[in-house]
């Protein structure tokens, strides 16, 4: 193990990161880097596949910023043949260079919290994993959580990533131990599964969520997608490790089968079903009463937290808690001192008249609809809903949002999420495919200003798309925008408010 994360002093070799290079070379090794313009004297430079160009062609820099090692696959030492060959780099050729690296970062590190879970699924991942911190720290663990919103709880840092690559996440583990962090949960992204980033993270548990469209730009297919979901059950999470899945998702059955063939112990989570099973529910205006049985023991406890599919969130992070040791009653007595996730289902403002907005970072089409009619037990009026979609992403899904909006919304008003480098008015027309009814308003702001506007006694404004997210990317530019202060500033300018 390694005393300081940063300290390249302690030069190791390369066999003792797992590598073996061609010809038996084994140098020292002071650092890893997947960017050439990160490598230094002594560096392991990582040439990795990339969907637009090998990582191979940098390898020529790395040399001569004084790489000692290239990992790389067999396209990648074709591309590179004759740098390589007029060096004196020792030179790793690996069928899977992604995750090579990723257990060759967790030798390198060494050291991670000592009891780790993840989950993975289409939505609700940052829901649970947040849920799980702070279960985690009511018990009196010193605990972070990793993922979209970045590392918080007992010890923070900002992410890039959702799952960031193998050399900054076990930087960030290891740092987290360091500063005396017991516990974390982390996202595992299909992106993450499928670049094998959280291969050589020791996962005492790993859950499953749902699984319904969403990232078919990059997996293409729907079966794409779900494997790389399972790797986390399949490579990642041990044979000894504990699989928590929601039976109630219609994958959620094959996602069981996958960990019962590892010979992993599963904890099953269900409304009516399951280890862990959700007999009753009841909604007010600032939350919910739970009624579930634990292995046929009842338990009844209050959540404050808007939204039903909150529910099957909380009980699958108990879920994971329970695998990771922790005694189930003692867990369930934490759940009234749960919070809401910033951005998922965020109350943001209340008007004079008692109507409510509330943002949530739903930007799927599953989620969408599963969010508004999660939301609806709470609303005596109406609920009216801001849908978009983010441009350069999956296509085919923006029709389908701006569907589940007509479906479960009384009033929809479609207007730009992060357009990138799309014509904004293209993706809303779009969305606005599966929405005829729906008003258009290009510009976020005055959507939400419009929306609020809408707000009679009774009603309800639920903010789709963007949840925690403090900017819109327009073009290349990331354009400060938090929906949140957005809300809030309008009901303030409509109820006459001082900014």
């Amino acid at each position: 193990m390694r005393s300081n994360p940063d300290d390249t002093s302690d030069l190791r070799p390369l066999s003792e990161l797992g590598l073996t290079a061609r010809g038996g070379a084994d140098p020292l090794i002071s650092g890893l880097s997947v960017d050439s313009r990160g490598v230094s004297e002594g560096t392991l430079f990582a040439a990795l596949p990339g969907s637009l160009v090998h990582g191979a062609k940098f390898i020529p820099a790395a040399l001569e910023q004084g790489a000692v090692a290239i990992l790389t696959d067999a396209a990648g030492a074709r591309i590179a043949a004759k740098p390589l060959e007029e060096s004196h780099a020792a030179l790793v050729i690996a069928e899977d260079p992604r995750q090579a690296l990723a257990y060759a970062s967790a030798l390198w590190f060494g050291a991670q919290p000592q009891t780790m879970v993840a989950v993975t699924g289409t939505n609700g991942k940052t829901s649970v994993a947040t849920f799980v911190r702070q279960i985690w720290c009511a018990l009196g663990h010193a605990a972070v959580n990793l993922g979209t919103t970045g590392i918080e709880g007992a010890w923070s840092h900002p992410l890039a990533h959702t799952t960031p690559e193998p050399i900054t996440l076990h930087r960030a583990l290891a740092k987290a131990a360091e500063a005396g962090v017991t516990h974390a949960a982390m996202e595992a992204s299909s992106h993450g599964l499928d670049q094998c980033r959280l291969d050589g993270v020791q996962l005492a548990a790993a859950g499953f969520t749902n699984f319904t469209q969403d990232h078919l730009d990059y997996h293409e297919t729907f079966e794409a997608y779900f494997a790389a979901k399972a790797g986390l059950f399949r490579r990642v999470l041990p044979e000894d490790g504990v699989a928590v899945i929601n039976m109630n998702d219609p994958r959620g059955a094959e996602m069981r089968a996958v960990a019962a063939a590892r010979g992993q112990e599963v904890i099953s989570i269900g409304r009516g079903l399951g280890d862990i099973s959700l007999t009753g529910q009841r909604f007010d205006d600032t939350g919910q009463d739970l009624r579930f049985n634990w292995h046929d023991r009842p338990f009844q406890v209050r959540l404050n937290l808007i939204g039903g599919f909150q529910a099957e969130n909380v009980l699958l992070a108990c879920g994971l808690v329970i695998a990771g040791g922790e005694d189930p009653a003692a867990v369930f007595d934490t759940l009234p001192q749960l919070t809401t996730v910033r951005g998922r289902m965020q109350h943001a403002a209340t008007r004079d008249n008692g109507a409510s907005v509330f943002v949530d970072y739903a930007h799927t089409p599953d989620a969408v609809a599963t969010a508004i009619k999660a939301l609806r037990p709470h609303v005596l009026g109406r609920l009216i809903a801001i849908i978009g979609a983010g441009g350069d992403r999956d296509a085919t899904k923006r029709p389908l949002m701006g569907q589940a909006g007509q479906d479960n919304a009384d009033v929809v008003i479609v207007t730009d999420d992060n357009p990138r480098s799309e014509d904004p008015a293209v993706i809303r027309a779009a969305v606005k495919g599966g929405a005829p009814d729906a008003l258009e308003v290009g510009d976020r702001a005055e959507a939400i200003l419009r929306g609020v506007d809408m707000l009679g006694t009774g009603d309800v404004l639920l903010i789709c798309g963007k949840g925690h997210e403090s900017g819109q990317v327009v073009g290349s530019d990331v354009l400060p925008f938090d929906d949140v202060e957005q809300a809030s500033m309008a009901v303030s300018v409509l109820d006459g408010k001082a900014i």
